[in-house]
């Protein structure tokens, strides 16, 4: 499908249909597209967290006390709600796996390319730690797997609302996620809307290409 044309009909949903639930090999292709999602130098430093359950929406739903209740209903009436998280430390256990999978799929000719790649990913990696910037690097790259998730959900017809709005510090208490390594980053409910959604018929409203687009 035209990608110009789903940027320009998605929208993020206010209101889900609870009596509709996406259908598992719809599903599927989503959780797949987080995977390949790319990222820097391929770090990959995620985990995607797929609540389905009433119990798991309500433990997610403990973290949007006021200012952030009107997100409520949004997760408990989605079909499925997914905590983008970050690791809290890229480590050089997962400088090796990514290392690993990457000679396994073939991508190093000789020993030297491999060792390069090694190096350059913790060139960097330590680059980012000395520079206290580590966090909002991993963060970004959790972004761009948000983005990819919107649009790839609107080319399945299916709603999604991102979710910024949420106490992070109360979510990994409710989740457990210091525990695991992880940290939540945003959130993005995924369903389809009721009619009870305003937004769905808003027109879309962003600046214009001159206010937002320069060519150097």
């Amino acid at each position: 499908m035209n990608p110009l044309h789903l940027a320009q009909t998605r929208h993020a949903s206010k209101a889900y249909d609870n009596s509709k639930k996406i259908p598992s090999d719809t599903l599927d292709r989503l959780l797949e597209v987080l995977r390949l999602t790319p990222s820097s130098i391929n770090i990959q430093p995620w985990t995607f967290l797929v609540a389905q359950s009433d119990e798991a929406k309500q433990n997610i739903a403990k973290a949007m006390p006021e200012p952030f209740a009107y997100n409520v209903p949004k997760i408990l009436n989605a079909s499925e709600v997914i905590v983008f998280t970050a690791k809290t430390e890229i480590d050089e256990q997962h400088l090796d796996q990514i290392l690993n999978h990457e000679e396994l799929a073939g991508r190093f000719r000789t020993p030297e390319s491999k060792q390069a790649q090694k190096n350059t990913r913790l060139n960097y990696v330590e680059l980012y730690k000395s520079q206290q910037i580590i966090e909002p690097w991993v963060d970004n790259q959790i972004h761009i797997a948000l983005g990819s998730a919107l649009i790839s959900a609107s080319a399945e017809g299916v709603d999604a609302t991102p979710i910024g709005g949420f106490d992070n510090v109360l979510l990994d208490e409710v989740l457990g996620l210091s525990a695991l390594g992880l940290r939540s980053v945003v959130i993005m409910a995924l369903g389809y809307r009721s009619t009870e959604d305003f937004n769905a018929d808003l027109p879309k409203a962003r600046l214009s290409k001159d206010a937002v687009i320069r060519f150097l």
